[in-house]
């Protein structure tokens, strides 16, 4: 396995892991948009923001190439709580539908927690929809612990 930034060449993988997360999207059927190639762009150059994913390592001499199983967005806050210690918000966590259970997800969010670490964040926080009860569980078993309620407000443009 390889924990790395996303690269643009992952932008297709990344949309299909988001766009379904109980079955697998074929990377080549999504459909990249401009909203979706600025956003990209946007975290790509900020400093505090990155797409992580999780590839199996393939080295593509097969010409298959590497296949990306999981992603998640990491975003750090500075803040004057914690002593004024950076916090890492983790976003869009996702593991391929046919790769779940086999605890890819837990190396993904402990890969993220020491890179937070290792940058001087002093928690990692996330939120999850309430619909979403085995992410739940799984946030739990990894010693997540439910110390807030969310609140969203949806803009109109």
């Amino acid at each position: 396995m390889i924990f790395r930034e996303a690269t643009r060449q992952d932008l297709p993988a990344v949309l299909a892991l988001l766009a379904d997360e109980d079955s697998v999207v074929d990377p080549a059927r999504v459909v990249t948009g401009q909203a979706h190639e600025r956003a990209f762009a946007a975290i790509e150059a900020d400093p505090r923001n990155e797409i992580l994913v999780l590839t199996d390592g393939a080295d593509g001499a097969d010409g298959a190439g590497e296949v990306v199983l999981g992603c998640l967005q990491l975003t750090y806050i500075p803040g004057l709580g914690q002593n004024g210690q950076e916090r890492a918000l983790v976003e869009a966590v996702r593991i391929r539908a046919d790769r779940r259970g086999g605890g890819l997800g837990a190396e993904l969010m402990r890969l993220a927690a020491e890179r937070a670490r290792e940058r001087g964040c002093g928690l990692v926080q996330l939120t999850s929809s309430k619909r979403r009860t085995a992410a739940h569980r799984f946030y739990e078993r990894l010693g997540f612990a439910r110390s807030h309620e969310g609140f969203k407000l949806h803009l109109e443009p």
